[in-house]
């Protein structure tokens, strides 16, 4: 007798290795999970250097932004009544005192990660909600809120059209770079959003992704609510998936993109990181 649905490793013909151009992953804190193995399997890696990103649309400004070398300036940054600049495309880490300092460390890090893009043969990209947040003033999706009051904001839920409007294009112009594009959306629950909200903004996601061609879909968010399908598989907070949860993920992951010699020189190089981090310090 069979008691869940198992979910085989999806066929692709692209291949990650260790001697590529290197793998992005940007999006959701999903993508952190997964980039971490890969960093710890020896790949040449890059997952949200300038923290996560969880909407599509805001995704996507990042994404084109690095694409179009542009260059952040004082009129990207938002002022707070205390006189404090924050920069609310990105996580509140982006914020300070002093303008010049905050576009300084926002551009360092867009150049970099630019380049990190322009030499990588995989982008992976993962949808967190098509819930956004529309800043009143200006009618902007923004990336992160930093705590302005709710009044300053429109809250909204993106829609299919509106995701394939920007994805479509994005997504062929990756591809047109020589990018496998690899396009997932996050297993972690938005509790914030109601039950019901949540599963409306995965089903948007899911709509959106079925009608981009560019992007090869990878079922991360099938595996754990349709083939693990249990609370023992999520972390304490019971929205973002165990450890054990990422690893099983991430097993169907390698066996989708690694050869049979990529994932056993992954496994020494993980056995030689192993060892690495347990060296005693005399």
């Amino acid at each position: 007798m069979k008691f869940r649905t198992t979910i085989e490793a999806p066929i692709s013909k692209h291949r990650i290795t260790h001697n590529d151009g290197g793998t992005v992953l940007l999006g959701s804190c999903f993508s952190d999970n997964v980039g971490e193995r890969l960093r710890t399997d020896g790949f040449d890696v890059c997952h949200n250097p300038m923290g996560p990103l969880y909407n599509p649309a805001s995704l996507h400004a990042f994404i084109s932004r690095l694409l179009d070398s542009y260059v952040y300036t004082e009129a990207d940054l938002t002022l707070d009544d205390s006189g404090r600049w924050h920069a609310l495309d990105f996580p509140m880490r982006y914020s300070s005192d002093d303008p010049q300092v905050l576009l300084e460390n926002i551009n360092n890090g867009c150049r970099n990660t630019a380049q990190k893009l322009q030499n990588a043969s995989t982008v992976i990209v993962t949808f967190g909600t098509a819930w956004c947040f529309e800043h009143a003033a200006c009618g902007r999706i923004v990336g992160n809120c930093h705590k302005f009051p709710a009044s300053a904001f429109r809250r909204r839920r993106m829609d299919v059209d509106e995701i394939t409007s920007l994805w479509v294009p994005l997504a062929h112009r990756l591809t047109a770079m020589g990018k496998h594009l690899v396009a997932t959306v996050s297993p972690i629950r938005h509790g914030a959003d109601g039950l019901h909200g949540n599963e409306l903004s995965k089903a948007t996601l899911l709509l959106a992704l079925d009608l981009i061609q560019d992007a090869e879909y990878f079922p991360a968010y099938e595996i754990l609510v349709d083939d693990l399908r249990d609370y023992r598989f999520y972390a304490d907070d019971l929205r973002h998936p165990s450890s054990m949860a990422v690893d099983y993920i991430y097993d169907i992951f390698s066996q989708t993109y690694f050869s049979s010699e990529t994932l056993a020189e992954a496994n020494r190089r993980h056995a030689a990181f192993l060892r690495e981090a347990h060296r005693s310090i005399l």
